[in-house]
Formats: structure tokens, sequence, C-alpha cells
């Protein structure tokens, strides 16, 4: 699936550092409305609900690829720590995270730094992969403005809680060698269009944190 953020241009107004954790989403009873749906090819659905105890946000893709955004704007130094919790009930079989037509993930959540050049935007895709190895990162099979992120691969833990902590910022300066602009939005999106596979996740409490 062709990296989505390259073609949405976010155009900050102001910038906030918070001293507590920043809370984007708990999904409790609802989804907050600042998310806003992108559709790229047909339509992933979302709904809020509870899975093991832990309210969610459920996805169920069918050949379809589309996302949430969270437009935000903040600075990455000041709050690089990223927290997230999710669960895939399967991986999508001939993904392939190396490849354009295996260019399909059961379950990521991606940070996204604009700029008033659309071309020039940039994200980290974290994906839970099938073939790229946990902990391996790669450009996206279409731009290399976006790097992706396997947090998780395989089908060893579906079904199964994981949360994770990831510096951005850090991660930032890693894989594009060069200081981040600020944050324009988070975006959650389960997308199998590619494949046409079936694929269903859950995603759990998302914050951003300054450690």
């Amino acid at each position: 699936m062709f990296f989505a953020a390259t073609i949405i241009v976010i155009v900050a107004v102001s910038s906030t550092a918070w001293a507590e954790p920043m809370l984007i989403d708990d999904f409790k009873n609802t989804i907050r409305p600042e998310w806003e749906a992108k559709e790229f090819k047909g339509i992933t659905r979302y709904e809020p609900v509870v899975e093991d105890g832990v309210p969610c946000l459920k996805a169920y893709a069918a050949g379809t690829a589309s996302g949430l955004f969270y437009e935000i704007n903040y600075d990455p130094q000041q709050q690089p720590i990223l927290t997230w919790k999710w669960k895939i009930e399967n991986i999508i079989e001939n993904g392939d995270a190396r490849t354009k037509v295996g260019d399909d993930y059961a379950a990521r959540i991606y940070v996204v730094f604009p700029s008033i050049f659309f071309w020039k935007t940039k994200a980290l895709n974290y994906v839970w992969a099938n073939r790229l190895p946990k902990g391996e990162a790669v450009p996206n099979s279409y731009t290399s403005n976006a790097m992706m992120l396997a947090v998780e691969s395989g089908a060893a833990n579906t079904g199964q809680w994981i949360e994770y902590r990831r510096n951005i910022y850090e991660d930032y300066k890693k894989y594009f060698g060069s200081e981040p602009g600020k944050v324009g939005a988070i975006a959650v999106m389960t997308d199998t269009d590619t494949t046409g596979a079936k694929a269903s996740a859950c995603y759990g409490p998302i914050y951003i944190d300054a450690e």
C-alpha cells in the first residue's frame, strides 16, 4: 500500500509542551472526535470495543486500506516517548515489508512529520511484520520517506496484548539521519489492500510522554 502520509500535508499552527503524559485516546466507550478517517482503498472498519478487559479500537480489514489520523502539533525532543499496546488475531501470510506486493500490515501505528512540501513529509511506521524480523527496519517499498520498524513479527504472539514504548526522537535521528521537525499526526492503520487478505487487530491506549 502506497505510503499514506506522503499525500497528507498538515500545517502546524501552534505547539504545546506537556509536563504530564498526553493521552491521545484510551478508546473508552467511544473514539475521540479528533480522529479523522483517511481512505486509500476501501474502508477498514474501526470500532471501540473491550477485549480481555481492555478498552480498545478494533480494526477489521478485508482487502481494504483506510486509517485514522489524529492531528497534533508538538516537539518530539520535548515529548519523545510514544507508548501503546495492541494485539492481532492473525498475521498476513503474504505480507512482506521489503516488497511492494507485500506492503500490508495487520497492525501499524505511525508518527507523521509533515512538511509544507508533501514530498518531504516523513513518517516512522511501527508495524507488526510477517517476514521482516523483529527489531529490523527498512524503508517503505514505495518511498524512502517512510521507515518500517518491525516491533513485532510473525505469528508467535498473535492473540496476546503486547505493550511498546518507543523514543520517536531517537528513532527519527537513527533512521533518517537528521533532527526531526514537529510531529503533525499520530495514525493507526490495519491494511490488506495489496494482498487482499483479511486481518483484525486491537489498538489499546496511546500516550505521548517526556520520559
